[in-house]
């Protein structure tokens, strides 16, 4: 399996969770998925009176550095985390 295939996999996978992620792990997400699918942060930063689209433009811009690969590859490893310790969790 290549990395695209992988990464759209983990990407239903994430959607699969019980637990919803915590607001951090939600915007990381967010972040790396926009960076490997559409690159380059295209907007201007939402204003202050938009505080949810101005907390995941700030994601993504966090990431505005990364390849497409080293994005598709971070968000796997993030959503491995997250079906880890839920997993963890439920069987304790």
């Amino acid at each position: 399996m290549g990395l695209k295939e992988d990464f759209e996999e983990h990407a239903d996978n994430v959607k699969k969770l019980t637990t919803s992620p915590s607001n951090e792990d939600l915007l990381i997400l967010y972040g790396l998925y926009k960076q490997a699918t559409v690159w380059p942060v295209t907007t201007s930063r939402p204003g202050m009176f938009s505080m949810k689209e101005r907390a995941k433009w700030d994601a993504w811009k966090a990431v505005e550095g990364k390849s497409t690969d080293e994005a598709m590859s971070d968000y796997i490893t993030k959503v491995k985390q997250l079906l880890e310790a839920e997993a963890a969790a439920a069987s304790t």
